[in-house]
């Protein structure tokens, strides 16, 4: 069933607050129906039934659930009063919605007419930091559209990269192509970046990722030459002012953009074939030169920047030697494939993917092994903040503005 939402059945939602023990350590305990006091790591399980909340300030545990959908939570409002989740159910495609912490007053963020409520979707949503608008990937059948983009592989969607005013409203595409995702906003909320996917002829050279086309026998017409799906990063401006495309790889793609601190710099993974990835980072301007940080193949799960941008913090695997994923620091000169350290060293944390900082820098949440650990930055210690609840979703924080539940109007 396609999910509808219309005013009476916002309603009448199944919208619940389970009361469960917290399965933070050491400490724990029932949760009271207190208000969450902050920061909150909100994690979406495996079975995707449901949101959970991990409340580092009263040690409690919350899970809300919005009904019988498959849930995943994107982020928060710039306030965290409320939370950025997409809802499906079966095959249908996503919708996004806003909701408190409780999980009540569950609002439908995108209205759009132009096609049947079942030929367009809705992924990937990240609310800007200054609160004014909510980017996202929308998924459209190619079917319902007069002019639709070329997708390789049959795909019967096109992808483009939208926006909607923070409050909801109709969609405003920053994209054209049909073929791009993966949306990041700047920390100073001015600028969005992208990942763009193109077809591109295969070279003839040793570098190119696909073989090229052979010369026909004598008398017959020459084959189409082969084609590949890559991608490289573009950046728009908020007010859709100025947009360029930031990196022009011959062969190979482009992938998970991550802003850092300052809004200057992009880092990102570069794969010259698929899963042997390299670090690389480039200055947001057109023109700009991209910087290579590693050298040998590994596989980048995930990264993110440390909150100073001294260092990129990876999750990689085959790595140094290493072939378990571990976190290592990413430094931004020399070479990390010798100058890269385990950011923390011990055997005991495996298999770690997600990383991500709280608002304050005093807190790293990260995946080991699908459960959800915590590292203390300062103290340098680490401990598994969930060992029973499993998943393969990225954690998020509540935001810099979050001042307790009890502030949320």
């Amino acid at each position: 069933m396609l999910i509808r939402f219309q005013p009476l059945l916002l309603g009448l939602l199944l919208v619940t607050l389970r009361v469960a023990p917290s399965t933070a350590q050491p400490t724990g305990g029932p949760f009271s129906g207190a208000p969450l006091v902050g920061p909150i790591l909100a994690a979406t399980p495996a079975a995707s039934d449901r949101i959970v909340l991990y409340d580092l300030g009263s040690e409690a545990t919350r899970d809300v659930s919005l009904g019988a959908y498959a849930h995943t939570v994107w982020g928060f409002s710039p306030d965290g009063c409320r939370m950025l989740v997409t809802l499906s159910q079966e095959t249908e495609r996503a919708r996004m919605v806003t909701a408190r912490l409780d999980g009540s007053d569950v609002r439908e963020m995108v209205q759009y007419a132009d096609l049947p409520p079942d030929a367009w979707g809705v992924w990937e949503p990240q609310w800007s930091p200054d609160g004014s608008r909510i980017a996202f990937t929308m998924l459209r059948e190619t079917a319902f559209l007069d002019a639709p983009a070329p997708q390789a592989n049959g795909d019967p969607h096109e992808y483009r990269i939208a926006w909607i005013p923070g409050d909801g409203g109709t969609p405003t595409f920053y994209s054209v192509a049909g073929d791009e995702h993966t949306p990041q906003w700047s920390p100073d909320s001015q600028w969005l970046a992208y990942i763009a996917y193109e077809d591109r002829v295969a070279g003839a050279d040793m570098a190119s990722t696909a073989e090229p086309t052979q010369a026909p026998p004598s008398g017959q017409a020459a084959p189409l030459p082969p084609t590949l799906r890559e991608a490289d990063l573009w950046v728009v401006r908020v007010d859709a002012s100025e947009k360029f495309r930031l990196t022009f790889f011959d062969t190979g793609s482009v992938g998970t953009p991550r802003w850092s601190p300052d809004s200057a710099i992009l880092g990102f993974v570069y794969s010259p074939v698929g899963n042997n990835d390299q670090f690389w980072m480039i200055g947001n301007r057109p023109g700009a030169i991209p910087t290579q940080l590693s050298y040998q193949w590994s596989l980048i799960l995930d990264f993110t920047w440390l909150p100073n941008a001294s260092a990129m913090l990876g999750a990689v695997r085959d790595f140094q030697g290493e072939a378990q994923n571990r976190l290592w620091r990413i430094p931004l000169v020399g070479n990390a494939d010798t100058d890269a350290i385990p950011y923390v060293d011990d055997a005991a944390l495996t298999y770690a993917d997600y990383p991500r900082f709280s608002a304050d820098g005093r807190w790293l949440a990260l995946r080991s092994e699908y459960r959800l650990a915590l590292v203390d930055t300062e103290a340098g210690t680490w401990r598994l903040l969930d060992d029973a609840t499993l998943g393969n979703a990225p954690p998020v924080w509540s935001p810099p503005g979050f001042a307790g539940e009890s502030a949320c109007s």
